[in-house]
């Protein structure tokens, strides 16, 4: 019998899973399994509901901390200390030949530490710049390569002429030491790449070839950089030689300092504003409107003072003209003319 009602209850409960019969009352009823069911499956969303209210609050509140932190105030980079990151293997105005030690610092992720840059070389009030290019270097809109792909559709040699003036070319930054002024700290190395075979790379590389890797902190290199003139009295780097081996530097301050310094090129070489680019595109000058704080063009904002000025001039004049027949013609009115005045036909 209890056997019997044993199987009876058992296959109740399976019919009940399979069937979800109701009980006559018209109710559902749960049975233990379905309690059991039900009961896991609130957890499931218990939790979860926890979990995302904890992942949303830290979110909230890790970006409400980060919001409320006090701003650090930038330091101001006066032109003296800018100076002091860059290093350079041309030769000063007047000297004819110099020597420079540099060290190169590895890359952090141990690959090259020559970082390849695309720059403009355009003149601009008489000097040449290197102008950072946007297309290139992040595939960015380039007034100034637009400008030279417009001259080269034009298709007659005077523009194909014009047209080289905005032609980007490759750069190599590499970051270093140099060690005539290891108080400047790491500095940047700017040097064009020469398809001849006889630019500052081509120089680099034997060295490399022969002595490995000669960034190495540990057992690397120093490299000595000698400059001297070509005959069109251009500077010119004419030998690199490697040093013997040696540790980067013994002071530990330095080493600390060198091997954890994370600026960029893009720190020390700055990008061109939209404005600047776009002027310089169209071969006229760029120079700083503090007033609308950006960069206009010289030519331009001269002829909207010279407008200026002139519409000043003319608004002076009508000005003193007017007032000047108001003042006749009021004096005017008061003079009393004598019959003599009309009537006189004197000959002198």
């Amino acid at each position: 019998m209890k056997e019997t009602l044993k199987k009876k209850t058992k296959n109740y409960k399976k019919d009940r899973l399979k069937t979800k019969k109701p009980h006559k009352s018209g109710v559902f009823l749960l049975t233990p399994i379905d309690f059991s069911i039900k009961y896991h499956y609130n957890c499931i969303l218990i939790n979860l509901k926890r979990y995302t209210m904890s992942n949303s609050l830290d979110a909230i509140l890790a970006q409400y901390e980060k919001n409320t932190e006090p701003v650090k105030s930038g330091k101001k980079i006066s032109n003296e200390d800018r100076l002091k990151k860059y290093f350079t293997e041309k030769l000063p105005k007047g000297v004819k030949s110099q020597t420079k030690t540099f060290r190169i610092l590895p890359a952090k992720d141990g690959g090259s530490p020559f970082t390849e840059v695309f720059y403009h070389e355009k003149e601009v009030n008489g000097k040449y710049e290197k102008i950072y290019c946007n297309h290139l270097n992040d595939g960015e809109h380039c007034p100034l390569c637009e400008a030279k792909d417009a001259l080269y559709e034009d298709g007659s040699e005077k523009a194909k002429q014009l047209a080289k003036e905005f032609i980007a070319r490759k750069f190599y930054v590499v970051k270093g030491i140099d060690r005539d002024n290891e108080d400047h700290g790491v500095k940047f190395w700017r040097f064009k790449h020469y398809r001849n075979g006889n630019g500052v790379m081509d120089k680099l590389i034997p060295v490399f070839k022969l002595k490995g890797d000669i960034s190495d902190p540990r057992e690397g290199r120093d490299i000595v950089i000698t400059s001297g003139r070509d005959q069109n009295n251009y500077s010119v780097v004419n030998t690199i030689m490697a040093d013997d081996v040696s540790i980067l530097t013994n002071d530990k301050d330095y080493a600390n300092e060198w091997m954890a310094n994370s600026e960029t090129f893009k720190d020390v070489y700055a990008k061109k504003s939209k404005e600047y680019l776009e002027i310089v595109a169209t071969n006229k000058t760029p120079v700083w409107d503090s007033e609308q704080k950006k960069y206009v063009a010289e030519e331009d904002k001269e002829e909207k003072e010279t407008a200026s000025l002139t519409e000043e001039i003319n608004m002076m004049r009508t000005e003193t003209t007017t007032s000047f027949e108001k003042d006749f013609t009021k004096k005017d009115a008061d003079v009393e003319v004598s019959k003599l005045d009309t009537d006189d036909e004197l000959p002198f």
